[in-house]
């Protein structure tokens, strides 16, 4: 288990968010409460009043008491249940007492008051300058004294009191948030890496496939932190970092993990965006911090994930965020010349971007070794999906190297979502187990996006996609280097495709030849040669197909040298990115006399193939037409369908195509 988890528990009884320590909070609070209510009572608790009712209430003789201070009067009024009583008691004016009554205030009134135990209801007023005061108070009979100011009392209980329950309750966040929150507010500078410990990844390398060479590169680093002593005593020694390099999804994280917990030691993963921080020197701070950490626990292994955030090319820039990256950078820089490369700490990174790194970060001495994960073939395919296919009840006519021959190009993460996507599509049709055709569909759907059968087409819309997917499919069985055809469809799918067709190499290319691409270029314009050779016109649908067939024409000339008018140059560069996954975009790398010409070229590429497309359409028509109306009544064709198709309506070849494998293409 994870130290930090197994002490989470614990930070988080202690913590001010806890309900224990709520409790604590909730009882100072009260007690606060308490005691300011208290002081209200030592105040008195006296209402406050104008002091224009002040003398109404003196004129009707409602007055107890009084004390005059020199700024505030403070007294005592007759309850209203008393002065109602003493309304009612009173006799009619045509019938003289016996006695006659004593006037309002007078002292035998206060007896009276006092024996009906009328304590009174205390009031206080500002005090103004009234000189008749007095006066009324003499008339009225009310006793009243002088009183002096007491500041100690509302200093106590107005200043005092509060400031110090404040105090009390921030003291106690600071002592309860030492290890929590509370130290958080001064670790700016502390690593955020999430600490490992001893066996506690859960990967070996057996949960790894279908990347052989990188786990022997990565194993000889397991063998020197396991028997160090074998490596030393001949004068070698570790390399200090092994940079991985490869597109997202080819399994660096899960690599580094799994080279922690076939060691077993320390594992510290750490991602490159948490060095970096709006105040310049926390990176810094915090790679200091991270080193610090892993040497007290040598040997282990640090792994920075996204290293590109921190290790970017240092330039000329301005801007806060570039001086703390450039400080970090420098910090991991000599960090990594500190220590020693038998010190037992060894750092893995990972980017999918070293075109961008700075050179001093991965010279010899830091980075050591590189080891590219690339995607894999066809065994590693197999193997990953063997991986991934654990734990999950397959059925008897599974054939995953069917899978794997299926799935060119895919890497680790593509085949394990295209698993979990089949596991979730045979719930849903109430399989007891995964058969091939989950998994096939489950692979079309990650690689054309799900059906759409809610998106419903017009018929002249429908018939247009089924020529159009109809011409792909049979330029490809006429044109030898091309890929075979394993399905084809006209159900709308994800990312705005209104159908498709999926070609299938046989085994796995690593080169093509100049056949191959150009016969690659004539399939991708066999959908609008059959537009335009059926229906007389073209529509948007070819959009996709012309951007592709483009990129690959431009490619032939500006890079491969596949033309014979510019020859063997270099016309053009990969633009930034574009190794390990970048978009692939070409810039230009030559005069504009010589840009011209490359245009040129590239139309002619582009004529010759829509020739080519035109003519083996021309040849098989009756074909097409069968195959369209094949097409819009079954909407999908499988292989065997396809061929059964075709081979049923087989019409001889066209032999006048343009010949599109010399080194000089005929223009249009």
């Amino acid at each position: 288990m994870d130290p930090q988890e197994s002490r989470q528990p614990q930070q988080q009884r202690s913590g001010p968010g806890t309900p224990g320590r709520r409790g604590v909070l909730v009882w100072i609070l009260v007690l606060s409460a308490l005691l300011l209510w208290l002081g209200r009572g030592a105040l008195g608790g006296a209402q406050a009043i104008p002091y224009s009712e002040f003398r109404a209430h003196l004129a009707r003789g409602e007055v107890l008491e009084l004390a005059i201070g020199e700024s505030e009067i403070r007294g005592r009024l007759k309850t209203p249940a008393a002065s109602a009583g003493e309304a009612a008691s009173e006799e009619p004016a045509a019938q003289p007492p016996a006695a006659a009554p004593p006037p309002a205030g007078s002292q035998p009134d206060r007896e009276a008051a006092v024996a009906g135990r009328d304590q009174g209801v205390p009031f206080r007023t500002v005090r103004v300058e009234d000189p008749e005061l007095l006066a009324a108070l003499e008339a009225s009979g009310v006793p009243y004294a002088g009183e002096r100011s007491n500041l100690l009392g509302p200093l106590l209980f107005t200043w005092l009191l509060p400031l110090g329950v404040g105090l009390l309750v921030l003291a106690w966040l600071f002592r309860s948030g030492a290890r929590g929150a509370g130290s958080q507010m001064m670790g700016f500078g502390k690593s955020k890496a999430r600490l490992v410990a001893e066996e506690g990844t859960g990967v070996t390398f057996e949960d790894v496939a279908g990347c052989d060479e990188a786990k022997r590169e990565l194993s000889q680093m397991v063998e020197f932190l396991k028997h160090p002593a074998r490596y030393t005593r001949l004068g070698g020694r570790i390399p200090k970092g092994v940079l991985l390099l490869g597109p997202p999804g080819t399994g660096k994280t899960l690599l580094a993990r799994a080279v922690a917990g076939e060691a077993s030691v320390p594992f510290f993963s750490i991602t490159g965006s948490d060095f970096v921080e709006m105040f310049v020197g926390v990176g810094a701070a915090r790679v200091r911090d991270l080193f610090v950490q892993a040497t007290a626990r040598a040997p282990c292994i640090v792994f920075i994930d996204e290293i590109d955030a921190i290790g970017r090319q240092r330039g000329v820039s301005m801007g806060v965020v570039n001086d703390e990256r450039e400080q970090t950078l420098n910090q991991l820089l000599s960090e990594m010349d500190g220590f020693e490369n038998n010190s037992g700490v060894i750092l893995l990174a990972a980017t999918n971007r070293p075109e961008i790194l700075d050179k001093a970060l991965i010279r010899p001495g830091r980075f050591d070794r590189q080891v590219v994960l690339d995607a894999p073939d066809l065994l590693g395919r197999r193997a990953i999906l063997g991986v991934h296919a654990r734990g999950k009840p397959l059925a008897d006519d599974v054939d995953l190297a069917r899978v794997a021959r299926a799935t060119p190009g895919m890497c680790g993460a593509d085949l394990a979502n295209a698993m979990n996507e089949a596991a979730l599509l045979a719930a849903d049709r109430r399989h007891e187990a995964l058969s091939q055709q989950d998994i096939e569909d489950a692979v079309e759907k990650v690689v054309a996006g799900p059906e759409l059968r809610s998106r419903r087409l017009e018929p002249d819309e429908k018939r247009r996609v089924a020529y159009h997917e109809a011409g792909h499919a049979l330029v490809a069985w006429h044109v030898p280097e091309s890929d075979p055809v394993q399905k084809i469809s006209i159900v709308p799918r994800g990312r705005a495709a209104l159908g498709y067709t999926l070609q299938l190499p046989e085994q796995e290319h690593f080169l093509r030849t100049r056949g191959e691409l150009c016969a690659r270029l004539t399939v991708l314009l066999g959908g609008r040669a059959a537009e335009e050779l059926a229906l007389g016109d073209v529509s948007t649908g070819a959009e996709d197909d012309l951007r592709v067939a483009t990129d690959i024409a431009r490619q032939m000339v500006c890079v491969f040298g596949m033309s014979a008018r510019i020859g063997l140059p270099h016309c053009a560069r990969p633009g930034d990115g574009v190794f390990l996954g970048g978009n692939g975009a070409l810039v230009r790398d030559c005069s504009e006399a010589t840009s011209l010409v490359v245009d040129e070229e590239v139309r002619e590429l582009l004529e010759a193939a829509r020739e080519r497309a035109r003519a083996v359409l021309a040849a098989q028509r009756e074909v097409l037409e069968r195959l369209t109306a094949e097409l819009l009544e079954r909407e999908t064709l499988d292989r065997p369908a396809f061929t059964e198709i075709v081979q049923a309506a087989a019409a001889p070849s066209c032999d006048a195509r343009p010949d599109l494998n010399r080194a000089d293409p005929v223009p249009s």
